[in-house]
């Protein structure tokens, strides 16, 4: 990936990732105004899986394997643990569950205070992370 843009970076979610994946030039030119690019190591488990799971898995697997390689991935720690429990108990004092995966990407995000560019509406309940959408 060449370095333009915001020095910053950003992390993506995994609806982005698989538009990249799949070619799409509106989400791939907002994308790569960052740099670098990081990938949640949930989002990994979630492409690989996706990957795994699809009609053209062997394809799949290498074309997602080779998009992964090109990232940097942000790993969980003690501190995102404790990020994840606060943004799960203030989630559900609000009445405002979201799905388990996309807990462990905010906590990422807001333990890196990296920006998450994502399509899931969801993510605006959480306080303390920049969305770009």
């Amino acid at each position: 990936m060449k370095e333009s843009g915001n020095m910053r970076g950003l992390a993506i979610d995994t609806n982005v990732a698989v538009n990249i994946l799949n070619a799409d030039k509106s989400i791939i030119s907002k994308v790569f105004q960052f740099y670098p690019i990081y990938l949640p190591i949930v989002v990994v488990g979630e492409l690989l899986f996706g990957a795994k799971n699809s009609g053209k898995s062997e394809k799949n697997i290498k074309k997602y394997t080779n998009f992964i390689n090109e990232c940097l991935i942000l790993n969980t720690t003690k501190t995102i643990a404790d990020n994840y429990s606060e943004i799960r108990h203030s989630l559900k004092k609000i009445g405002k569950p979201i799905p388990e995966n996309d807990l462990w990407i905010a906590a990422i995000c807001k333990s890196y205070e990296l920006p998450l560019m994502t399509m899931d509406k969801h993510f605006k309940y959480i306080e303390d992370i920049n969305i770009i959408e």
